[in-house]
Formats: structure tokens, sequence, C-alpha cells
């Protein structure tokens, strides 16, 4: 796969992210929802932290503002060390998989670090109101911006039997993380790479050996 094509797979995993969480900081108000479907969902939340919402304070005696920063610039450290790969297997010319799930995962990242350096300075809070873009007003600094989710996958709602120990009568949901475009292009990308691997990194791959 060329640069170009690479390029190319970046920028509309892009387009399609920002598009959307900017639609929807500028539509939704926080915590607001719309339901496509009974298994799908549409539900507005920011989140601060990392995957599934985990906050660096809430694990390290530090503050939440440091806690913040860190990993935004954990994050930017992370994407110029995947750009850097995807550059070199390109150069390599190694196998199109290989270079499509990394550029998959590079977008998805990449989509995410706009969020936390730069949301905080060009949206006011969405809180009880709906967000504009540049606003005099923003509701953080550079580099505390907060990732914008709403895909929600409710698969499974339902309430556990009384007669199940410890947990009947306790709500049940299945799936309950609540994501983003980026996110998902970081999924399928990871997932490419654990499904296919022998293929993703050549080892069955003869060109790629003899080269």
């Amino acid at each position: 796969m060329t640069l170009r094509k690479s390029l190319i797979i970046i920028f509309v995993v892009l387009l399609i992210d920002q598009i959307s969480k900017i639609y929807i900081k500028t539509h939704f108000v926080l915590g607001e929802s719309f339901e496509v479907f009974s298994w799908f969902k549409i539900l507005f939340i920011e989140n601060e932290g990392a995957a599934w919402g985990t906050k660096l304070s809430d694990i390290l005696p530090i503050s939440e503002s440091a806690g913040k920063l860190f990993l935004t610039i954990f994050r930017l450290f992370a994407i110029t060390g995947i750009g850097y790969w995807l550059y070199d297997i390109i150069r390599k010319n190694s196998p199109k998989l290989l270079i499509f799930a990394v550029s998959l995962i590079f977008a998805g990242a990449l989509g995410n670090i706009i969020d936390s350096v730069f949301y905080g300075i060009i949206f006011n809070n969405s809180d009880h109101q709906l967000a504009s873009i540049f606003s005099e007003e923003p509701y953080g600094k550079l580099f505390y911006g907060k990732v914008v989710d709403m895909l929600y996958f409710p698969l499974i709602d339902t309430t556990w039997p009384e007669w199940v120990p410890r947990v009947g009568g306790k709500n049940f949901r299945f799936f309950e993380p609540i994501f983003n475009v980026a996110d998902s292009a970081i999924s399928v990308g990871v997932g490419v790479l654990l499904i296919f691997n022998k293929k993703a990194f050549g080892k069955d791959n003869p060109e790629v050996q003899n080269s």
C-alpha cells in the first residue's frame, strides 16, 4: 500500500470522526440521547481520561489537572511513535493489511488527540446548553480538552432474575462502553493485527521474506 492510500484512509477516518463529534457537541446537551434502534443509541458524554473514562488521578496520587495534562502529553508521544511506525512499514513495502491496520490506529489516535489538545479552547461548556464552536468562553485550556463520545450499543438491557445469587434483581446491561469513530478505528486496527497476525506481519508472505 502506498503512502497516498494510507493518507486517504487517515483523512477519511479523521473527517468522519471530527464531523460527528462537532455535530454532537453543537446539537446535543451533555447527557442527551437519541434512540436509533433499541440496541443502538446516540448518547453524548465527554471523556476526560483514558479508556473507559479512567482518570490517572484515580490511580496515582496526582491532581486531576496534572493527570489530564500527563495523559495528553503521553498521547502525543504515542502518536509520534505510531506515525514513525507507519512511515517505516510503508517505506519497507510491508503487507497491505499491516499498513491498513496501522493507518486506522494512527487515524483513531489522532482523532482523540485533536479533542484532548484543542477542544478545550474552541468549545464552551455543554452542561445544560448546546456548545458553540470557537466560543469566546471556552471551557478549558490547550491540552485540557475532553474527548467526545456518542456511540452506545446496549445490546442487552435487562434485570437479573431474583434467584441469581448476589446479583438477583440488579440491572444487567451489555454492551455498556460509549465510544466514538476514532475509538472504532483503533479497535478495528488492533483487531486486524490480532486476528490476521501472520498475514499482517508477513510471516507467511514469501515476497516479504525474500525482500
